[in-house]
């Protein structure tokens, strides 16, 4: 591609903290300037942002590309429940192929494209000891480096202690090339398996110089306390800031008194926290009648102790969720719900969650919307970011590195009504 083809201006946008009347000024790829009226050379494409939302790209901190669009197969998950996923995916593991694989991911990719998602940390399975479901993100992972950055994790689903190769085929994992390890110390058989289990993959982070994301204390159960034993060992061991916890709902059922010891502890470990608000507030409580649990872990909390705290979508049409769509903004939108985030500031953060603080769990360089960064950044049928979350808005422009990778026409609804106005701005006007 000539740089040429990805040099523009787009003028006249609204940037997430509120400045309005902005251009943006891309060359070569890169931004070269953001401010009001920027001059620019002769000739250069300009391109009319409307006054919209612009963002840098969308960025999902956790999810499991291997079991994406697998819905349905072999079966229909009949209770909807964690366990029963867990299981059902152990079902579908021997049929799965290496080709079925790649394309379902394939096709999820296009639909985070379409959706302003540039940049996705998924978990993948090394439990089954062909690896083909690492062998096939690799694959899918070379073939969409040019429009989405994806990264791996080496996610042992069964327990690394409590499945007997999993520990090598993890390491196998890595040889091959996957980013990051991972772990589910609350799915070993013991409590103290589960802080061993954190432990030894701490160290093996440590010692190949990897991050680490642990799927930490998925439970209702208080006394899943994993994530105390994870901040501990990141701190011994020299990890602070590439560390991430991801789900931590046994937060969401644990005592105040504990709780107030145990933020203090993630904060200074400066442990990042992801939690997951569609999957949290689908399958936590589910052992309870009334009142229900929302099982989503404290995420006001966490960010107001200076916590970084993202959102995941998590799951796509899979064993464990039969809904989704790739939409960063649903997820934004089910947090903010759930976590009762509806204050301006808090509504706003619940947009970082699914943009900067995503970025900042995966460590991208050269994010967002400054000079010298690549021009990502996707423009957005809204006003402000709060309605963006509250409309779902339409990605009116998707930009990859200075290209326009996707577009979408204005959302609008034209009506038939007598007396009123035959189109209809669909951003509903405060």
């Amino acid at each position: 591609m000539a740089d040429a083809d990805r040099t523009f201006c787009l003028r006249h946008v609204t940037l997430p903290d509120g400045r309005t009347g902005q251009d943006v000024f891309v060359d070569a790829g890169r931004v070269e300037a953001v401010g009001p009226v920027l001059a620019v050379p002769a000739g250069t494409p300009e391109i009319d942002g409307g006054g919209w939302l612009l963002s840098p790209p969308f960025v999902d901190a956790h999810f499991h590309m291997d079991a994406t669009l697998s819905h349905g197969l072999p079966r229909v998950n009949a209770s909807g429940t964690l366990l029963e996923g867990i299981a059902l995916w152990g079902e579908l593991k021997p049929l799965l192929t290496q080709e079925a694989l790649v394309e379902r991911a394939l096709a999820y990719c296009d639909w985070a494209v379409a959706k302003g998602l540039l940049a996705i940390r998924t978990h993948v399975d090394v439990c089954d000891d062909r690896l083909l479901a690492v062998e096939a993100l690799l694959h899918v992972k070379r073939t969409v480096a040019p429009y989405l950055d994806l990264q791996l994790v080496a996610f042992p689903q069964d327990g690394v202690l409590r499945s007997p190769n999993a520990l090598a085929n993890l390491k196998r994992a890595l040889d091959l090339g996957v980013d990051v390890v991972g772990g589910i110390p609350h799915f070993e058989r013991t409590m103290a398996q589960g802080a061993e289990s954190v432990r030894l993959l701490c160290e093996l982070a440590a010692e190949r110089g990897l991050p680490v994301d642990m799927h930490c204390d998925e439970t209702d159960d208080p006394m899943s306390r994993h994530i105390e034993t994870l901040a501990a060992e990141t701190v011994r061991l020299g990890l602070q800031g590439r560390v991430t916890g991801s789900h931590l709902t046994s937060m969401h059922s644990m005592d105040n008194y504990y709780v107030s010891k145990l933020i203090p502890l993630i904060a200074e470990a400066r442990v990042h926290a992801v939690a997951n608000p569609l999957i949290n507030i689908t399958l936590q409580g589910r052992h309870d009648t009334y009142p229900k649990r929302r099982g989503m872990t404290r995420v006001p909390e966490l960010m107001a102790a200076g916590v970084n705290v993202g959102f995941g979508h998590d799951c796509v049409m899979d064993p464990w969720y039969s809904l989704g769509s790739g939409d960063m903004l649903e997820v934004a939108h089910m947090g903010l719900h759930v976590a009762q985030m509806t204050s301006q500031a808090q509504m706003r953060a619940c947009f970082d969650a699914v943009t900067r603080n995503n970025a900042a769990v995966l460590g991208l360089d050269g994010y967002g919307l400054a000079p010298g960064n690549r021009a990502d950044m996707v423009l957005l049928q809204a006003r402000d970011p709060a309605e963006a979350i509250r409309l779902r808005a339409t990605r009116l422009l998707v930009v990859r590195g200075g290209r326009v990778v996707a577009r979408s026409a204005p959302a609008t609804a034209t009506l038939d009504l007598p007396g009123r106005p035959a189109s209809v701005d669909w951003v509903l006007r405060r």
